[in-house]
């Protein structure tokens, strides 16, 4: 059929370049930056992202907020895995698994970290997250789409800057997109961020303790779970 639309010389045309999807991107990490065998050292520095292609997860985390605060739990603090009450973790975890989003982890075994790859905490923190990035970031996003990635934010604002930095650095290097943005806010600023700290803390709490409780409630949506170093034949410490 004839389209018979006349259009006039001050009539505006629509825009019909289709609309770039976009991927979002949010990270936590566990494990801490001491090399040694002190206590409070952590064997392992892992991070752990998780991409989804809209955060729906974020307004059913603030309802189960809001549910939790009638029920008298979870009314002193925001939500954080570690800190949490169990039965509050299992609410959590419950609610997240509805939602669709993929998991990777990178576990680097700092015993069998070079020296020379940790210079400094923010060299060692670049290190890791252009391991992870190398691999996962041609998986999860084409060069039509956008991306946004968003880390927790640690320490002081000098070293968050140079976190971040290092995190932009990245992505830059390893992103078949061009057009992307790196960000660094606090945990409890994004309940998107929430979920990459469950996350983390599950995958945590499997490789430090072989406590595999709440492994097991994501591991359907775990694609990738690579052990750096983990056939490394020297411990540095």
């Amino acid at each position: 059929m004839a389209d018979n639309t006349v259009v006039g010389p001050n009539a505006e045309l629509q825009d019909t370049t289709p609309a770039r999807s976009r991927k979002y991107l949010f990270a936590d990490e566990c494990g801490n930056f001491d090399f040694s065998r002190a206590s409070g050292a952590s064997r392992y520095f892992i991070l752990v992202t998780v991409v989804m292609p809209e955060c729906t997860v974020a307004h059913s985390l603030l309802d189960l907020r809001r549910e939790l605060a009638w029920e008298g739990l979870g009314l002193e603090t925001e939500f954080h895995a570690t800190a949490d009450l169990q039965a509050v973790r299992d609410r959590v975890f419950a609610t997240i698994e509805r939602h669709t989003f993929r998991i990777d982890a990178t576990i680097i075994d700092k015993r069998r970290a070079r020296p020379s790859i940790h210079p400094t905490e923010e060299r060692f923190y670049q290190y890791a997250w252009y391991y992870h990035l190398k691999y996962l970031a041609p998986r999860i996003v084409r060069r039509d789409e956008d991306l946004l990635v968003v880390g927790s934010s640690l320490g002081t604002k000098k070293k968050r800057a140079g976190f971040l930095s290092a995190i932009g650095d990245v992505v830059a290097q390893v992103s078949p997109t061009t057009t992307y943005k790196a960000a660094s806010w606090s945990g409890d600023s994004d309940p998107c961020l929430l979920v990459a700290d469950y996350c983390a803390w599950a995958i945590q709490r499997k490789w430090e303790t072989a406590d595999s409780r709440s492994y097991v409630l994501i591991q359907s949506k775990i694609k990738s779970e690579f052990p750096l170093f983990a056939n490394g034949p020297v411990e540095y410490y």
